[in-house]
């Protein structure tokens, strides 16, 4: 779905017994999307995945854009990818997850020590991409997924 401002959204709906991502892509079955660029984000002081938590992506060729925004679902994942195959170009990335907003409504009452987490990356078109983060409110890890 493009929202007014032009950077997709990458909510998903169910068409018969297809999965579709609402961004006038074809339609792929269910379990059968090639990823382009994907994450999750795992809660490791917690134990869980970290559901609920905002993320971006900017793509820094040339001027700083927004090129997708998503939520995390209760897998820790967005509900598709965040940079389609075919969508992708080579260049510069950043990821930003705003993790310390997801640790305030966990519960915990220590003030988080990260805000939003920054990961720049650098990407090839034609490739697959899986970034996790695993975080905790004091700090995380990330590596280039499968």
């Amino acid at each position: 779905l493009q929202a007014e401002d032009g950077i997709r959204d990458t909510r998903t709906c169910l068409v018969g017994s297809e999965m579709c991502i609402r961004d006038r892509s074809p339609c792929v079955p269910q379990g059968e999307c090639v990823a382009g660029l994907t994450t999750h984000i795992l809660d490791t002081a917690n134990g869980r995945p970290a559901a609920g938590v905002s993320l971006r992506v900017y793509s820094l060729n040339g001027d700083r854009q927004c090129v997708a925004r998503a939520v995390t679902n209760a897998d820790g994942r967005t509900d598709s990818p965040l940079i389609n195959p075919g969508d992708l170009s080579t260049g510069c990335y950043e990821l930003e997850f705003d993790v310390g907003e997801y640790f305030q409504r966990s519960g915990d009452e220590r003030e988080p020590f990260l805000g939003t987490v920054v990961v720049r990356v650098n990407l090839s078109a034609g490739e697959s991409y899986h970034v996790p983060l695993l975080a905790s409110p004091f700090g995380y890890s990330t590596y280039r997924g499968s």
